[in-house]
Order: structure tokens, then sequence, then C-alpha cells
């Protein structure tokens, strides 16, 4: 880390996404110990995706010391194990949106709902400086409108400074009908008695295809094909459709 982390007083995330929170076991391993403060829909997801994490540490690493025991080479330690992201869950407290965390009476802390995956959070900061409140918001990754099993980002009218990611900030994206893609694909297939393979992430992605296709069976968009077999080959996508099953009613 470019920081000491037993310096840190708290770490609020904004999602389960790996690029975001993956090194959070090694901050546990290092022994520094701040509450992580994050929506209870995120700690569930960090619970099972930084397991799976650790596990591709751990034998990656295993791939790696062996090449490295048969050059002579000392052996390297993965960056965390199975171990360290289990513990790390215990820093974490799940809030809900719209809470407030209070500290010290000068600094507020919200989330709020950025509609980018289950669980993802705009951070508002509210500071006492200068003898009056100014308001912060970091947006973390933000959601789309109109998308399945996630409400729209929330909107937020009256804040001071903004913090914003900026991933797609100069791009115009084309509206695209997948869904009516996948529609016709699976029934071309289903139709030659084919199978259709599904390439996908195993949290977010995987459960709005799920949905999609629960929705084709129950409105029979489907046809002749509705009791057409559906498998998801994935244990962590497996475990993740539950956290969204638990978290989206």
């Amino acid at each position: 880390f470019p920081f000491d982390p037993e310096e840190l007083d708290f770490v609020v995330l904004t999602h389960a996404h790996i690029d975001h929170s993956g090194r959070i076991p090694k901050l546990f391993k290092e022994e520094g110990s701040p509450k992580i403060y994050t929506n209870k829909a995120t700690v569930e997801l960090c619970d099972i995706m930084l397991q799976d994490s650790a596990h591709i540490q751990e034998m990656e690493m295993e791939w790696k010391n062996k090449k490295r025991e048969r050059k002579g080479l000392p052996l390297l330690e993965p960056r965390y194990t199975m171990e360290d992201a289990i513990g790390s869950i215990s820093l974490f407290e799940g809030i809900e949106y719209g809470k407030t965390i209070y500290f010290g009476g000068t600094l507020e802390i919200t989330l709020i709902n950025s509609g980018h995956m289950l669980g993802s959070s705009f951070v508002l900061i509210r500071v006492y400086e200068k003898d009056r409140w100014n308001r912060y918001l970091f947006t973390g990754d933000m959601g789309n409108t109109n998308m399945p099993l996630i409400k729209d980002p929330a909107y937020i009218d009256e804040i001071d400074y903004l913090i914003i990611e900026s991933t797609y900030g100069n791009r115009v994206h084309e509206t695209k009908m997948e869904e009516d893609k996948l529609l016709e694909i699976i029934l071309k297939t289903a139709r030659k008695g084919g199978n259709v393979v599904i390439p996908s992430f195993a949290v977010g992605r995987t459960q709005e295809v799920l949905y999609e296709i629960n929705r084709y069976k129950e409105n029979n968009m489907l046809e002749e094909h509705d009791d057409i077999p559906v498998y998801v080959d994935s244990p962590l996508a497996i475990k993740a459709t539950e956290v969204f099953k638990q978290n989206c009613k």
C-alpha cells in the first residue's frame, strides 16, 4: 500500500467489484483493522467474492512456485489467503441506504443507491469546516437507468463538490435491444436442436441473463420451448444469485 494501513480510521466501500474491494483481505492481513462501512448487500457479495479472489491468488501462486522451485528460486506467498479473506469480513459493517453515520459532530457519511450493481453506493460526505457544512459527493462507479434487478441511481440535487468517475464520460452509447437479440438466438438454436452457451460474468451479468430467460418463460415468449432447461455452471455465480434473490425482493 502507498500508505500505512494502521493510520486509517475507517474505510467506505462503494461496491463489491474486485477492482474496488479486492485488496481488503490484504488490509486485514497487514494488521490494519479499520472498520469498513458499506451497504449490507455489498457485505454479502464481498463474503463470496473475496473468497473466490483468495482461491485464485492461492492457485496462481502455487503454479508460480512450482516453476520457481524447479529453478531453485525462493518461493513466494500469495497476496492474501482464504483465511485472510474470511477474516476480513469481520471488519465490515453493513448499513442501509439513507442511514447517516456520525463521526464526532463534524463529519457525517450517508450511502445512497448508485445503480451500478447490487449494493452499490454514492457516498455523501458532510464536513463541518469554516463555520459551515460542506457537502461532498463521491460517486464511485455509476449505474444506468432502466436496468433489470437494480433500481435507478438516486437523484441528488444539493451538493457543493462532486468527485465523479468518468470511464465513459465522453461517449454516447447506442441503445441496443440486447434482450430481443438473446431471445432470437435462443429460439433459433432451440428450433435446430442445439444448445446455447452464454459466457458471462458471475456477479451481475449472470443474474441479468437469468432474469431475462425467466421473463421469456413466464410470458410464453419461448413458444414451444418454454420448458427448455437452464444450467448455471459456476459456483460463484450460483452463490451470487442467492444473494441477489435475498436482496432484490
